[in-house]
């Protein structure tokens, strides 16, 4: 799989693998990953370097993964190998001088420049390739943050500049301060806000890139929850109405259509839905701390899917269909896209 396929991330000079790999839960979060499982950071940096091998070397990150704890780790995989990977860390969720999560967003100026020299520290480099805001405060305009970025772009901190679960207008305010190379939002099979919204059709138009996180719906098109008991304690998917009551039977139900057609095409529901992403041009980025799945979610970069597979797909969950909310009520407060 080392021929894994570069393309263009935008407009401003970024190539990528057409996968990238999302380290999120490589490191926990209060003794345990959002998922509820412990961390190993042995498997977690082999998976690292198995997915480069594999021709995948575009890593995402974020000062608040750990706090902190996830670029550290990212540090110590690419130790005397910075130049070999492209890495996307993100701000805006914040972290305090103690490093814990305040549960404030913040994209002040003044707040940048404390978190960007941080994570330089922190992933032991002089320059981020993609930095993102990872949530817009409500206090800030954008223009302001971007111009604040653009800033560091021109010290030569930050290659390009990236935003996340952001609208329309927003979109279009950052891009006249300074290029914005890409968006990273929730996409997937079962969370097509982004292209209902006409949001996907903005990007397009402006010449930005489109990275989908959670392309697996959190692990669910995996078919590995097939009930609320199958989640563990401690999981925050327990708190996501998707998986809650009715919601989540009939989105079981649709789950199995779409494990009908991997069946028929002889790939994992999992490389489906990555498949599917891919065939759109978008970059998918999921996440796994284990070397077996990276193999796995890299291979989905070869699948063709045929017009009349895609056709199928989308017809089981159209644009218009709800999968219920991907946060519950306070997170999606966070989420500029409403």
């Amino acid at each position: 799989m080392s021929d894994n396929r570069k393309i263009k991330l935008g407009n401003q000079g970024l190539i990528v693998p057409q996968i990238g790999l999302g380290c999120m839960t490589m490191t926990t979060f209060g003794g345990a990953d959002v998922y509820g499982e412990k961390a190993d950071e042995a498997e977690a940096i082999a998976t690292i370097h198995r997915s480069k091998e594999l021709g995948v070397n575009f890593l995402d990150t974020a000062d608040v993964y750990g706090p902190l704890a996830n670029e550290r780790l990212i540090a110590k995989a690419i130790k005397g190998q910075r130049d070999q990977y492209i890495i996307a860390s993100k701000f805006g969720e914040e972290v305090n001088d103690q490093g814990q999560f305040t549960f404030n967003m913040n994209s002040s100026p003044a707040y940048l420049k404390k978190a960007v020299d941080r994570s330089l520290k922190n992933l032991q480099t002089d320059y981020i390739d993609l930095y993102y805001l990872h949530r817009m405060d409500k206090t800030t305009p954008i223009e302001e943050t971007v111009h604040a970025m653009s800033e560091l772009v021109k010290e030569g901190k930050i290659k390009y500049i990236g935003l996340s679960e952001v609208s329309d207008a927003t979109i279009r305010k950052a891009h006249e301060i300074h290029p914005i190379t890409a968006l990273q939002t929730e996409y997937s099979l079962f969370e097509r806000t982004v292209e209902r919204l006409g949001i996907l059709d903005t990007l397009q138009e402006l010449g930005i890139g489109f990275v989908a996180y959670s392309p697996l719906g959190r692990g669910f098109i995996t078919g590995s929850i097939k009930q609320l008991d199958d989640i563990p304690e401690g999981d925050f998917r327990r708190t996501i109405p998707r998986y809650q009551g009715e919601q989540f039977n009939m989105n079981l139900k649709l789950l199995s259509e779409i494990e009908n057609i991997a069946e028929e095409i002889g790939i994992t529901t999992a490389q489906l839905a990555i498949a599917w992403i891919v065939s759109k041009g978008h970059i998918p980025i999921p996440g796994t701390k284990k070397r077996k799945y990276v193999e796995q979610n890299i291979a989905a970069s070869n699948v063709h899917l045929s017009t009349e597979i895609l056709q199928k797909l989308e017809a089981i969950i159209p644009l218009e269909m709800n999968t219920g909310l991907r946060y519950n009520e306070e997170i999606m407060k966070n989420i500029d896209m409403q």
